[in-house]
């Protein structure tokens, strides 16, 4: 698997969330316009874009400046046909990195109750619940993580 850095101009990045958008409107039902105005991409700077051995676009994450030194990680997204194979893991973890590189000592990130996949991941890769933060504080549908960016 290839790991490409880029940003939210990315043909193959535009595409994944194409996919994960038609998901979460299916998941999130009438909350999805809600959520839906919190997830645009025309401003993401920091984007990676994981390629199979034959370069077709396998998964997606981003990460976009909350506050300073916090990173919000966006837009994560594995296709149904190519989960479980550990591609959301290896994205995050560049996310991460290229979190450090860039100053940050924390990520947090939002999530749904009706993603139980995306649930499982953050808990697996060292995320730990937090109360909901701006926009989503009293939203019964969201979950909240963060977790400390060690070297």
């Amino acid at each position: 698997m290839k790991l490409l850095r880029t940003d939210s101009t990315n043909k193959d990045f535009i595409e994944l969330v194409k996919q994960l958008d038609a998901d979460l409107a299916i998941r999130d039902g009438d909350d999805h316009p809600f959520y839906d105005q919190f997830n645009k991409i025309d401003s993401i700077k920091h984007t990676v874009v994981a390629y199979d051995e034959n370069n077709t676009s396998v998964g997606c994450g981003a990460i976009k400046q909350f506050e300073p030194n916090v990173m919000e990680v966006k837009r994560m997204y594995v296709p149904l046909e190519q989960r479980g194979k550990g591609i959301a893991v290896e994205v995050l973890k560049e996310l991460e990195i290229w979190a450090r590189e860039l100053g940050n000592t924390k990520c947090i990130l939002e999530t749904g109750i009706k993603q139980p996949e995306a649930i499982s991941l953050y808990k697996k890769c060292g995320y730990r619940f937090i109360d909901n933060y701006g926009q989503y504080a009293g939203v019964e549908n969201s979950i909240c993580f963060e977790k400390l960016l060690t070297h």
